[in-house]
């Protein structure tokens, strides 16, 4: 591990790649950005748990503030294929550099996790693994099948990676994999990519939500943005118009938090009511799910909304 290079909200950087970025302004957390530190009976057993089966945590790598609320309830979300990162992109705590080999054990252990946390849905995602001739999705699929065997009561939601570069058949793949929810993040409008995003591209996570909906129709989709990185309304209109034409069902949106001084800067906070704005334009576009608010996060409160998606489609199709 790197030396501390600095700490924001108690939080410890790992990154030696970006030792070398400038340092970035700081603002301070407004009031509705302020969480309670984790520390319950529950919280530590699932911790426990993750600790036992040598599993690795989004809600621990990304720094993510919800983690006290989430662990509390046994909720966790299984970050898959290592720790380390082959992009360094500039909002993310996820350590950057050479990963180790894939573990042929993990599918097996991730299940006995899911299994024995009682988990009725479970989110896996993944660092991005370039490295990897198919990206990782052979070992996606083997995740989403060996929790199926394990827990057979348990939905499936995956955030994967975007798999720029590989065969078309790797996200085929995972697609075949049949997990309940198939999420991956747009993050960002297309205009901040080359600075928030530089290893991606907008235009190919677009196109891969698409893919899903071509190959799988009854699969659900989702994506995510960040807000408060500098972008306009009207950018991030046109990323749910975007979406809608992709056939994506639910979409997230949450205010970005700067993990360490050496991360892209907050350009601002973006209000609760500004929130709620975004997600009354969202529902009129179409979205069958949306959460919107500055602490929302991919996998946070995911088994409650993924059973209003579910409801939401039946009462779309009844009234059809």
């Amino acid at each position: 591990m790197a030396t501390v290079i600095d700490t924001i909200g108690g939080q410890r950087p790992r990154h030696p790649e970006k030792q070398s970025r400038p340092d970035t302004p700081v603002l301070r957390k407004p009031e509705w950005l302020r969480v309670r530190a984790p520390g319950s009976a529950g919280y530590n057993a699932t911790r426990d748990i993750v600790k036992t089966h040598g599993l690795v945590t989004v809600c621990e790598e990304a720094a993510c503030p919800n983690i006290g609320e989430c662990w509390s309830q046994s909720h966790a979300t299984m970050m898959i294929m290592g720790e380390i990162c082959t992009r360094a992109c500039a909002f993310c705590n996820v350590a950057t550099g050479k990963p180790n080999p894939l573990d042929p054990t993990e599918p097996a252990r991730v299940a006995d996790a899911v299994a024995k946390m009682g988990l009725k849905h479970v989110v896996i995602t993944s660092v991005d693994r370039d490295d990897l001739s198919d990206g990782g999705a052979a070992h996606f699929a083997a995740v989403v099948h060996a929790i199926r065997a394990a827990a057979p009561g348990t939905t499936v939601e995956i955030l994967t990676p975007d798999f720029l570069r590989k065969a078309p058949s790797a996200a085929e793949i995972v697609i075949d994999s049949k997990p309940d929810v198939f999420n991956h993040n747009l993050e960002t409008v297309p205009r901040l990519y080359l600075s928030i995003r530089p290893g991606a591209r907008y235009y190919h996570s677009l196109r891969l939500l698409e893919r899903v909906k071509e190959r799988d129709p009854n699969q659900f989709t989702k994506s995510g943005l960040m807000v408060g990185l500098g972008e306009a309304k009207e950018e991030v209109m046109q990323v749910m118009d975007d979406m809608r034409s992709a056939g994506v069902d639910f979409l997230t949106i949450g205010q970005y938090l700067q993990p360490t001084r050496k991360h892209a800067a907050v350009d601002r906070f973006v209000t609760p009511d500004e929130f709620k704005a975004y997600e009354e334009i969202a529902r009129a576009k179409g979205f069958l799910m949306v959460s919107a608010s500055p602490l929302t996060r991919s996998s946070h409160h995911a088994g409650e909304d993924f059973a209003r998606l579910k409801a939401a489609r039946l009462a779309k199709d009844a009234a059809a």
